[in-house]
Protein backbone atom coordinates (compact mmCIF):
# COMPACT_ATOMS: atom_id res chain seq x y z
CA UNK A 1 0.00 0.00 0.00
CA UNK A 2 1.85 3.37 -0.99
CA UNK A 3 2.77 5.31 2.21
CA UNK A 4 0.46 8.28 1.52
CA UNK A 5 -2.50 6.07 1.64
CA UNK A 6 -1.45 4.62 5.14
CA UNK A 7 -1.61 7.89 6.47
CA UNK A 8 -5.44 8.57 5.17
CA UNK A 9 -6.45 4.86 6.35
CA UNK A 10 -5.23 6.18 10.04
CA UNK A 11 -7.27 9.13 9.94
CA UNK A 12 -10.25 6.97 8.87
CA UNK A 13 -10.32 4.22 11.33
CA UNK A 14 -10.65 6.16 14.24
CA UNK A 15 -12.66 9.39 12.69
CA UNK A 16 -15.91 9.15 12.55
CA UNK A 17 -19.48 10.97 11.22
CA UNK A 18 -22.46 12.59 12.91
CA UNK A 19 -21.12 15.78 14.79
CA UNK A 20 -24.13 16.71 17.15
CA UNK A 21 -23.10 19.96 18.61
CA UNK A 22 -24.69 21.39 21.03
CA UNK A 23 -26.79 18.43 21.63
CA UNK A 24 -27.07 17.03 24.87
CA UNK A 25 -24.89 13.55 25.87
CA UNK A 26 -27.69 11.74 24.76
CA UNK A 27 -25.46 8.77 23.59
CA UNK A 28 -22.31 9.39 26.46
CA UNK A 29 -23.82 7.05 28.54
CA UNK A 30 -20.52 5.36 28.78
CA UNK A 31 -17.35 7.43 28.87
CA UNK A 32 -14.12 5.74 28.91
CA UNK A 33 -10.85 7.88 27.85
CA UNK A 34 -7.53 6.13 26.44
CA UNK A 35 -4.38 7.55 26.44
CA UNK A 36 -3.00 8.84 23.06
CA UNK A 37 -0.47 5.82 23.23
CA UNK A 38 -3.03 3.38 23.53
CA UNK A 39 -4.83 4.47 20.94
CA UNK A 40 -2.06 4.90 18.45
CA UNK A 41 -1.17 1.53 19.21
CA UNK A 42 -4.60 -0.27 18.61
CA UNK A 43 -4.35 1.78 15.43
CA UNK A 44 -1.25 0.51 14.28
CA UNK A 45 -1.12 -2.97 15.69
CA UNK A 46 -4.75 -4.04 16.09
CA UNK A 47 -4.28 -4.76 19.35
CA UNK A 48 -6.37 -3.58 22.05
CA UNK A 49 -5.45 -2.75 26.18
CA UNK A 50 -7.66 -6.66 26.89
CA UNK A 51 -5.19 -8.15 24.82
CA UNK A 52 -8.28 -8.87 22.07
CA UNK A 53 -6.55 -8.92 18.52
CA UNK A 54 -8.14 -6.88 15.52
CA UNK A 55 -7.78 -8.08 12.19
CA UNK A 56 -5.78 -5.30 10.35
CA UNK A 57 -8.73 -3.70 7.81
CA UNK A 58 -5.79 -2.98 5.32
CA UNK A 59 -5.68 -6.70 5.19
CA UNK A 60 -9.67 -6.95 4.19
CA UNK A 61 -10.39 -3.52 2.42
CA UNK A 62 -8.31 -2.27 -0.61
CA UNK A 63 -8.80 1.50 0.18
CA UNK A 64 -7.67 2.31 -3.78
CA UNK A 65 -10.61 3.67 -4.69
CA UNK A 66 -10.68 6.80 -2.07
CA UNK A 67 -7.03 7.25 -3.14
CA UNK A 68 -8.34 7.35 -6.74
CA UNK A 69 -10.78 9.98 -6.03
CA UNK A 70 -8.08 11.82 -3.93
CA UNK A 71 -5.97 11.97 -6.46
CA UNK A 72 -8.71 12.39 -9.41
CA UNK A 73 -9.45 15.95 -7.51
CA UNK A 74 -5.74 17.14 -7.03
CA UNK A 75 -5.47 16.65 -10.92
CA UNK A 76 -8.87 18.25 -12.04
CA UNK A 77 -10.84 19.87 -9.76
CA UNK A 78 -11.10 22.58 -11.08
CA UNK A 79 -10.33 25.46 -7.75
CA UNK A 80 -7.27 23.71 -6.48
CA UNK A 81 -7.05 25.88 -3.33
CA UNK A 82 -10.43 25.41 -2.68
CA UNK A 83 -8.88 21.55 -1.38
CA UNK A 84 -8.57 21.69 2.07
CA UNK A 85 -7.16 18.23 3.35
CA UNK A 86 -8.37 18.79 7.17
CA UNK A 87 -12.16 19.02 6.00
CA UNK A 88 -12.06 16.65 3.34
CA UNK A 89 -10.37 13.98 5.65
CA UNK A 90 -12.75 14.59 8.25
CA UNK A 91 -15.75 14.60 5.81
CA UNK A 92 -14.43 11.64 4.14
CA UNK A 93 -14.25 9.59 8.19
CA UNK A 94 -17.99 11.00 8.63
CA UNK A 95 -19.14 9.29 5.09
CA UNK A 96 -17.45 6.03 6.23
CA UNK A 97 -19.58 6.00 9.61
CA UNK A 98 -22.62 7.45 8.23
CA UNK A 99 -22.97 4.04 5.82
CA UNK A 100 -23.28 2.08 9.41
CA UNK A 101 -26.21 3.49 9.32
CA UNK A 102 -26.14 3.51 13.06
CA UNK A 103 -26.84 7.46 14.36
CA UNK A 104 -25.24 7.06 17.73
CA UNK A 105 -22.12 5.92 15.95
CA UNK A 106 -20.55 9.61 15.60
CA UNK A 107 -17.35 11.69 15.02
CA UNK A 108 -16.68 14.94 15.97
CA UNK A 109 -13.65 17.40 15.38
CA UNK A 110 -12.18 19.37 17.98
CA UNK A 111 -14.33 22.10 17.87
CA UNK A 112 -17.91 19.84 18.02
CA UNK A 113 -16.17 17.56 21.12
CA UNK A 114 -14.91 20.91 22.97
CA UNK A 115 -18.78 22.01 22.63
CA UNK A 116 -20.58 18.36 23.48
CA UNK A 117 -18.51 18.39 26.82
CA UNK A 118 -19.17 21.87 27.60
CA UNK A 119 -23.04 20.77 26.87
CA UNK A 120 -22.56 17.67 29.86
CA UNK A 121 -21.30 20.50 32.77
CA UNK A 122 -24.15 22.45 31.66
CA UNK A 123 -23.31 25.37 29.09
CA UNK A 124 -23.73 25.52 25.31
CA UNK A 125 -25.43 27.98 22.92
CA UNK A 126 -27.82 27.11 20.42
CA UNK A 127 -31.18 26.59 19.94
CA UNK A 128 -31.27 23.37 22.71
CA UNK A 129 -32.53 20.26 21.10
CA UNK A 130 -31.38 17.18 21.43
CA UNK A 131 -31.35 14.95 17.85
CA UNK A 132 -31.11 11.76 16.08
CA UNK A 133 -31.32 10.36 13.26
CA UNK A 134 -33.88 7.36 12.76
CA UNK A 135 -35.21 6.33 9.16
CA UNK A 136 -32.95 8.69 7.51
CA UNK A 137 -35.18 11.45 9.26
CA UNK A 138 -33.80 14.29 11.86
CA UNK A 139 -35.75 13.06 14.44
CA UNK A 140 -36.59 15.82 17.53
CA UNK A 141 -35.42 13.75 21.21
CA UNK A 142 -36.38 16.50 22.64
CA UNK A 143 -35.78 20.11 23.71
CA UNK A 144 -34.10 20.88 26.80
CA UNK A 145 -35.61 22.60 29.89
CA UNK A 146 -35.85 25.94 29.03
CA UNK A 147 -33.82 26.56 25.58
CA UNK A 148 -35.41 28.65 23.17
CA UNK A 149 -36.44 25.99 20.90
CA UNK A 150 -38.70 24.55 24.20
CA UNK A 151 -40.12 28.12 24.63
CA UNK A 152 -40.69 28.29 20.41
CA UNK A 153 -42.86 25.12 20.60
CA UNK A 154 -40.25 22.58 19.32
CA UNK A 155 -41.98 18.84 20.22
CA UNK A 156 -40.47 15.33 20.52
CA UNK A 157 -40.93 13.52 17.55
CA UNK A 158 -41.06 16.31 15.47
CA UNK A 159 -39.97 15.69 12.04
CA UNK A 160 -37.09 18.34 10.62
CA UNK A 161 -37.59 18.52 6.89
CA UNK A 162 -36.90 22.31 6.58
CA UNK A 163 -34.05 24.90 7.77
CA UNK A 164 -34.69 28.29 6.75
CA UNK A 165 -36.39 27.50 3.52
CA UNK A 166 -33.44 24.80 2.56
CA UNK A 167 -35.40 21.47 2.01
CA UNK A 168 -33.00 19.35 4.26
CA UNK A 169 -34.13 15.68 2.71
CA UNK A 170 -31.41 13.84 2.28
CA UNK A 171 -28.83 15.53 4.59
CA UNK A 172 -27.03 13.68 7.16
CA UNK A 173 -27.52 14.88 10.86
CA UNK A 174 -23.82 16.40 10.77
CA UNK A 175 -25.17 18.66 7.79
CA UNK A 176 -28.40 19.25 9.44
CA UNK A 177 -26.72 20.48 12.60
CA UNK A 178 -24.39 22.76 10.98
CA UNK A 179 -27.44 24.26 9.01
CA UNK A 180 -28.71 25.06 12.56
CA UNK A 181 -26.16 26.10 14.82
CA UNK A 182 -25.21 29.41 14.50
CA UNK A 183 -24.17 32.67 17.14
CA UNK A 184 -26.81 33.87 19.69
CA UNK A 185 -29.09 36.48 18.89
CA UNK A 186 -29.37 34.60 15.60
CA UNK A 187 -32.76 33.14 13.91
CA UNK A 188 -33.27 29.78 12.46
CA UNK A 189 -36.85 28.71 11.20
CA UNK A 190 -37.44 25.18 11.13
CA UNK A 191 -39.93 23.48 9.13
CA UNK A 192 -41.18 20.18 10.72
CA UNK A 193 -43.60 17.35 10.08
CA UNK A 194 -45.45 17.21 13.34
CA UNK A 195 -48.08 13.69 14.29
CA UNK A 196 -51.82 15.17 14.06
CA UNK A 197 -50.64 17.55 12.24
CA UNK A 198 -51.67 17.74 7.78
CA UNK A 199 -49.29 20.21 7.24
CA UNK A 200 -45.37 21.50 7.76
CA UNK A 201 -45.13 23.49 11.02
CA UNK A 202 -42.86 26.36 11.02
CA UNK A 203 -40.88 26.90 14.44
CA UNK A 204 -38.86 30.17 14.25
CA UNK A 205 -36.00 30.15 17.22
CA UNK A 206 -33.84 32.28 18.82
CA UNK A 207 -30.57 30.99 19.42
CA UNK A 208 -28.81 32.17 22.69
CA UNK A 209 -26.30 30.83 25.30
CA UNK A 210 -28.16 27.99 27.03
CA UNK A 211 -27.63 26.90 31.09
CA UNK A 212 -28.82 23.52 32.02
CA UNK A 213 -28.91 23.46 35.90
CA UNK A 214 -28.36 19.23 36.61
CA UNK A 215 -31.19 18.95 39.09
CA UNK A 216 -34.22 21.89 40.57
CA UNK A 217 -36.29 20.99 43.39
CA UNK A 218 -39.21 22.02 45.60
CA UNK A 219 -41.91 21.53 47.64
CA UNK A 220 -46.06 21.19 47.05
CA UNK A 221 -47.87 21.26 49.61
CA UNK A 222 -51.32 19.62 49.46
CA UNK A 223 -54.21 19.01 52.07
CA UNK A 224 -52.43 15.26 52.76
CA UNK A 225 -49.04 16.40 53.25
CA UNK A 226 -46.26 17.85 51.35
CA UNK A 227 -44.83 16.28 48.41
CA UNK A 228 -40.77 16.75 46.72
CA UNK A 229 -40.25 17.57 43.45
CA UNK A 230 -37.35 16.91 41.47
CA UNK A 231 -36.84 17.77 38.60
CA UNK A 232 -33.82 16.40 36.75
CA UNK A 233 -32.76 18.09 33.29
CA UNK A 234 -29.44 16.14 32.80
CA UNK A 235 -27.20 12.54 34.14
CA UNK A 236 -24.20 15.04 34.31
CA UNK A 237 -21.14 14.97 36.23
CA UNK A 238 -22.77 17.04 39.46
CA UNK A 239 -26.28 15.35 39.01
CA UNK A 240 -26.24 12.65 41.29
CA UNK A 241 -24.86 15.46 44.31
CA UNK A 242 -27.13 18.15 43.52
CA UNK A 243 -29.93 15.48 43.21
CA UNK A 244 -28.46 13.90 46.99
CA UNK A 245 -28.58 17.31 48.36
CA UNK A 246 -32.20 18.31 47.24
CA UNK A 247 -33.38 14.44 48.77
CA UNK A 248 -31.60 15.21 51.76
CA UNK A 249 -33.82 18.94 52.13
CA UNK A 250 -36.82 17.62 51.00
CA UNK A 251 -36.91 14.21 53.60
CA UNK A 252 -36.95 16.96 56.60
CA UNK A 253 -40.32 17.61 55.54
CA UNK A 254 -42.46 16.45 58.77
CA UNK A 255 -45.77 15.58 56.38
CA UNK A 256 -43.95 14.34 53.60
CA UNK A 257 -46.31 11.46 51.44
CA UNK A 258 -44.14 11.22 48.42
CA UNK A 259 -41.29 12.58 46.08
CA UNK A 260 -41.96 13.11 42.21
CA UNK A 261 -38.57 12.40 39.97
CA UNK A 262 -39.01 14.73 36.83
CA UNK A 263 -37.23 13.18 34.12
CA UNK A 264 -39.39 14.64 31.20
CA UNK A 265 -37.33 16.09 27.85
CA UNK A 266 -34.42 14.14 29.77
CA UNK A 267 -32.04 13.26 27.06
CA UNK A 268 -29.98 10.88 29.33
CA UNK A 269 -25.92 11.33 30.18
CA UNK A 270 -23.81 9.14 32.34
CA UNK A 271 -24.53 5.41 33.06
CA UNK A 272 -22.64 6.30 36.35
CA UNK A 273 -24.93 8.78 37.53
CA UNK A 274 -27.93 6.87 36.76
CA UNK A 275 -26.73 3.98 38.73
CA UNK A 276 -25.94 6.47 41.20
CA UNK A 277 -29.83 7.71 41.54
CA UNK A 278 -31.24 4.45 41.68
CA UNK A 279 -28.80 3.63 44.68
CA UNK A 280 -30.32 6.43 46.51
CA UNK A 281 -34.05 4.51 46.36
CA UNK A 282 -33.02 0.83 46.70
CA UNK A 283 -31.09 -1.12 49.35
CA UNK A 284 -29.92 -4.03 46.80
CA UNK A 285 -30.35 -4.96 43.65
CA UNK A 286 -29.32 -4.30 39.95
CA UNK A 287 -30.00 -1.14 37.98
CA UNK A 288 -28.99 -2.74 34.71
CA UNK A 289 -26.78 -4.78 32.43
CA UNK A 290 -24.79 -4.17 29.35
CA UNK A 291 -24.67 -6.58 27.07
CA UNK A 292 -21.70 -6.64 24.51
CA UNK A 293 -20.92 -8.52 21.38
CA UNK A 294 -19.19 -11.95 22.31
CA UNK A 295 -18.97 -11.36 25.77
CA UNK A 296 -21.49 -11.94 29.35
CA UNK A 297 -23.34 -9.56 30.35
CA UNK A 298 -21.86 -6.64 32.29
CA UNK A 299 -24.44 -5.85 35.58
CA UNK A 300 -24.36 -2.83 37.43
CA UNK A 301 -25.50 -2.68 41.10
CA UNK A 302 -26.85 -0.19 43.40
CA UNK A 303 -23.91 0.82 45.79
CA UNK A 304 -25.71 0.25 49.20
CA UNK A 305 -26.35 3.55 50.59
CA UNK A 306 -29.96 4.28 49.79
CA UNK A 307 -31.08 7.88 51.71
CA UNK A 308 -34.57 5.94 51.25
CA UNK A 309 -36.21 2.91 50.48
CA UNK A 310 -39.30 3.71 51.76
CA UNK A 311 -40.74 6.94 50.94
CA UNK A 312 -43.08 6.42 47.96
CA UNK A 313 -41.80 7.96 44.47
CA UNK A 314 -43.51 8.78 40.89
CA UNK A 315 -41.48 9.16 37.91
CA UNK A 316 -42.79 11.30 35.38
CA UNK A 317 -41.68 9.83 31.74
CA UNK A 318 -42.46 11.47 27.74
CA UNK A 319 -41.29 10.85 24.94
CA UNK A 320 -38.11 12.95 25.36
CA UNK A 321 -36.85 11.07 28.25
CA UNK A 322 -34.14 8.56 26.93
CA UNK A 323 -31.16 6.73 27.79
CA UNK A 324 -29.98 7.16 31.48
CA UNK A 325 -33.66 8.74 32.10
CA UNK A 326 -34.78 5.27 30.61
CA UNK A 327 -32.20 3.25 32.96
CA UNK A 328 -33.54 5.21 36.26
CA UNK A 329 -37.35 4.59 35.21
CA UNK A 330 -37.22 0.84 34.04
CA UNK A 331 -34.86 0.12 37.18
CA UNK A 332 -37.03 1.35 39.58
CA UNK A 333 -40.52 -0.14 38.00
CA UNK A 334 -38.56 -3.51 37.96
CA UNK A 335 -37.99 -3.02 41.49
CA UNK A 336 -41.51 -2.32 42.15
CA UNK A 337 -39.91 0.69 43.32
CA UNK A 338 -41.89 3.80 41.69
CA UNK A 339 -45.18 4.47 39.83
CA UNK A 340 -44.19 5.20 36.11
CA UNK A 341 -46.75 7.91 35.06
CA UNK A 342 -46.35 10.29 31.39
CA UNK A 343 -45.90 8.64 28.28
CA UNK A 344 -43.76 5.64 26.38
CA UNK A 345 -40.17 6.93 26.53
CA UNK A 346 -37.74 7.62 23.57
CA UNK A 347 -36.03 4.15 23.22
CA UNK A 348 -32.89 4.91 23.58
CA UNK A 349 -31.07 1.48 25.13
CA UNK A 350 -27.43 1.06 23.50
CA UNK A 351 -24.32 2.23 24.89
CA UNK A 352 -21.45 4.07 23.54
CA UNK A 353 -17.88 4.16 24.09
CA UNK A 354 -16.05 7.16 23.54
CA UNK A 355 -12.38 7.45 22.20
CA UNK A 356 -10.57 10.73 22.66
CA UNK A 357 -8.73 11.24 20.12
CA UNK A 358 -4.86 12.72 19.10
CA UNK A 359 -5.58 15.94 18.09
CA UNK A 360 -8.68 16.86 20.05
CA UNK A 361 -11.18 14.79 18.35
CA UNK A 362 -13.66 12.19 19.45
CA UNK A 363 -14.98 8.86 18.48
CA UNK A 364 -17.95 7.26 20.48
CA UNK A 365 -19.08 3.77 18.53
CA UNK A 366 -21.82 1.70 19.96
CA UNK A 367 -20.34 -0.68 21.48
CA UNK A 368 -23.53 -2.24 23.93
CA UNK A 369 -27.19 -2.65 24.10
CA UNK A 370 -28.83 -2.53 27.97
CA UNK A 371 -31.58 -4.02 29.73
CA UNK A 372 -33.13 -3.44 32.70
CA UNK A 373 -33.11 -5.87 36.05
CA UNK A 374 -36.06 -7.99 33.96
CA UNK A 375 -34.19 -8.26 30.81
CA UNK A 376 -36.39 -5.89 28.66
CA UNK A 377 -34.08 -4.37 25.67
CA UNK A 378 -34.93 -0.78 26.32
CA UNK A 379 -33.95 0.28 22.56
CA UNK A 380 -36.44 -2.00 21.42
CA UNK A 381 -39.36 -1.11 23.87
CA UNK A 382 -38.91 1.90 25.81
CA UNK A 383 -40.24 2.45 29.17
CA UNK A 384 -44.19 1.70 29.48
CA UNK A 385 -45.37 3.86 32.30
CA UNK A 386 -47.85 2.11 34.29
CA UNK A 387 -50.81 5.33 33.86
CA UNK A 388 -50.46 6.83 30.60
CA UNK A 389 -51.19 10.60 30.85
CA UNK A 390 -51.18 12.58 27.76
CA UNK A 391 -49.62 16.30 27.69
CA UNK A 392 -50.97 18.16 24.49
CA UNK A 393 -49.15 21.60 23.39
CA UNK A 394 -52.38 22.99 24.02
CA UNK A 395 -51.60 22.16 27.85
CA UNK A 396 -48.40 23.59 27.47
CA UNK A 397 -49.73 26.84 26.05
CA UNK A 398 -51.83 26.94 28.95
CA UNK A 399 -49.65 26.19 31.56
CA UNK A 400 -51.60 23.34 32.36
CA UNK A 401 -49.39 20.15 33.41
CA UNK A 402 -51.86 17.14 33.90
CA UNK A 403 -48.82 14.21 34.12
CA UNK A 404 -48.42 16.44 37.27
CA UNK A 405 -51.41 16.31 38.65
CA UNK A 406 -52.10 12.99 37.84
CA UNK A 407 -48.72 12.32 40.45
CA UNK A 408 -49.91 14.52 42.90
CA UNK A 409 -53.59 12.56 42.82
CA UNK A 410 -51.26 9.29 42.85
CA UNK A 411 -49.96 9.97 46.37
CA UNK A 412 -52.78 11.99 47.75
CA UNK A 413 -55.22 8.60 47.20
CA UNK A 414 -52.39 6.91 48.86
CA UNK A 415 -52.79 8.88 51.71
CA UNK A 416 -56.26 8.00 51.43
CA UNK A 417 -55.91 4.31 51.65
CA UNK A 418 -54.18 4.61 54.42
Amino acid sequence: MPKFLRGITLVLLPVITLALGWELGITYEQKRLHKVNEQLEFLYTGSTDSGRVISDPEDEVNFALLYGIWRLLLRSYIEPDDLQIQPMLFGAAAGLVHAVGDPYTSFMTPNQNEDFHISLQGKLEGIGAQLTMRENMIVVIAPMKGSPAQDAGLLPEDIIVVVDDEDITGEDLNQVVNRIRGPRGTKVVLGVIRKGVDEIVSVSITRDEIKIPSTEYSVKDTASGSIGIITINQFGDSTTRDTEKALRSILKEDDLIGVILDVRFNGGGYLERAVEMVSLFVQQGEVVSVVRMGEEAERHFVNGRPLSTDIPLVILVNEGSASASEILAGALQDHDRAEIIGKKTFGKGTVQEIFELPGGSSLRITIAKWHTPNGRDLSKEGIDPDKEVERTMENINAGEDPQMEAAVDYFMGKTMEK
